[in-house]
């Protein structure tokens, strides 16, 4: 009877979401009908309705039925590091079947270089160091020669990563969208490796189909956040590796991607609260060895340090940005409707399952404290283990709603918070029924493909 009621509470969260979803949807047609202030054509997110299929459609469907059917059960008894390699190749797969349902060139090709994304100004970094110093100067709109908005809207980072490949030969929308779909399928091995080292192996063994098989990759093929998320997320693995490894290899290399990532965009430097909450759940590891700080705290100084030395100035840049912002459609967005209809788009990314999972990792810090050690009991790792877990998600879920409130994130967060939604998805973990909550996942992956032609 209790499992019951707990299964019909989880399907009560996930009817909670699709509402929510439904109701963005209703009063953002309504809004844009009347008013045209949300600039997206299917609200909640920058989407047009046209149900087509494309040639990547059978191998999405392969890839999804597959997953489904022997997902779960290959996760629960692959060695460890096949299990890693395997999550990466059919992430990769699935990201890239269902970025050719719109086909090469609309679905992965031609992404990155549209008027407002970043292979539109590598011709202007010939000189890096001198584009670097001058890069404050073109941010806002009626500047001379005023960045595109994505290169505008991000520390030059993100730009001098398709420079930097240009460099190399890999030249084009076609490399620099490959490049963005194999790194930031790593994305999900490292939140696997995190669960793994600060929850329990079989937590992270359960989350795994969740994370392979995530609707957010209708947004992650030949996206820019995609790489930014992986990086993140290496960032707070890496983290947890030095603590319970006690590694100050581990820990400078942590930094380094921390820095790193609040140089990619401005809004990821909100990854401090995941990263508290690796400290706070190492805090035992961490007070036997204060020391591994120094090379963690040496590591973050790197990025900063060799950019201001460019001439680069990131908080002078990031005040220009908010100016810039609104300047543009963000100045005319609502603020009042995108406040919760980002919330719907972060349903879309993740998933009516990962409502019903955060729903139990909810209940999970409601009746019981954070323990010391995770202990290893039961089929999903033991309660002390599924606290820690949901400690983990629900601190993902604080930084992006601090992001939501902070008004600079109105709409197009279906691609934006990436990064914080490869951290709500292990709250699948706790699910019972896997394999149906999977499907649904798949499904709702499937539909918005092949129903919706996106912006990204």
């Amino acid at each position: 009877m209790a499992v019951t009621r707990l299964c019909r509470r989880d399907l009560y969260a996930a009817g909670a979401a699709a509402l929510l979803v439904t109701v963005a949807v209703l009063v953002g047609r309504r809004i844009q009908d009347t008013r045209h202030t949300l600039f997206v054509h299917w609200p909640p997110v920058l989407a047009e309705w046209d149900p087509h299929v494309g040639p990547g459609t059978p191998a999405a469907l392969a890839v999804a039925v597959a997953t489904v059917a022997w997902g779960p059960a290959l996760a629960d008894r692959l060695r460890w590091r096949t299990l890693l390699a395997s999550a990466w190749a059919v992430a990769v797969a699935w990201i890239v079947s269902l970025a050719l349902v719109d086909g090469w060139q609309r679905g992965l090709a031609g992404r990155l270089t549209t008027r407002n994304e970043y292979l539109r100004v590598i011709g202007r970094f010939h000189d890096i160091p001198a584009a670097l110093r001058d890069f404050d100067h073109h941010i806002l709109i009626g500047s001379p020669g005023h960045w595109p908005a994505h290169v505008a809207g991000h520390p030059p980072a993100a730009t001098l990563t398709f420079v930097l490949l240009d460099r190399m030969g890999l030249r084009g929308g076609g490399w620099a969208g490959m490049w963005c779909v194999v790194a930031g399928a790593t994305g999900c091995v490292a939140v696997l490796v995190a669960i793994r080292l600060l929850a329990a192996e079989a937590l992270a063994r359960r989350a795994a189909p969740f994370l392979v098989l995530a609707p957010a990759a209708v947004w992650q093929g030949a996206s820019a956040d995609a790489y930014f998320a992986a990086v993140a997320a290496w960032a707070v693995a890496l983290l947890a590796l030095a603590l319970t490894r006690r590694s100050p290899w581990w820990a400078a290399g942590s930094g380094l991607l921390f820095g790193l990532t609040c140089y990619l965009s401005y809004g990821l430097t909100l990854f401090a609260l995941p990263g508290a909450a690796v400290l706070v759940l190492g805090r035992r590891e961490l007070r036997e060895r204060p020391l591994v700080l120094l090379p963690l705290l040496a590591g973050l100084a790197v990025v900063p340090t060799l950019s201001a030395l460019a001439g680069f100035d990131w908080w002078e840049a990031y005040r220009l940005l908010v100016t810039r912002y609104y300047q543009g459609v963000g100045g005319t967005r609502p603020y009042g409707y995108w406040v919760w209809a980002n919330l719907a788009c972060t349903v879309l990314i993740t998933g009516l399952a990962t409502a019903a999972g955060l729903r139990r990792a909810a209940g999970e810090l409601l009746r019981r404290r954070v323990a010391r050690e995770p202990d290893p009991g039961g089929p999903a790792g033991g309660s002390a283990a599924r606290v820690r877990l949901a400690v983990l998600v629900w601190t993902a879920l604080l930084a992006l709603l601090v992001a939501d409130v902070s008004g600079m994130s109105k709409a197009e967060t279906e691609r934006i918070w990436l990064p914080f939604a490869l951290w709500l998805l292990p709250a699948c973990a706790l699910l019972p029924h896997r394999r149906v909550w999977l499907a649904a996942q798949a499904v709702l992956a499937l539909l918005l493909n092949h129903l919706l032609l996106t912006g990204w």
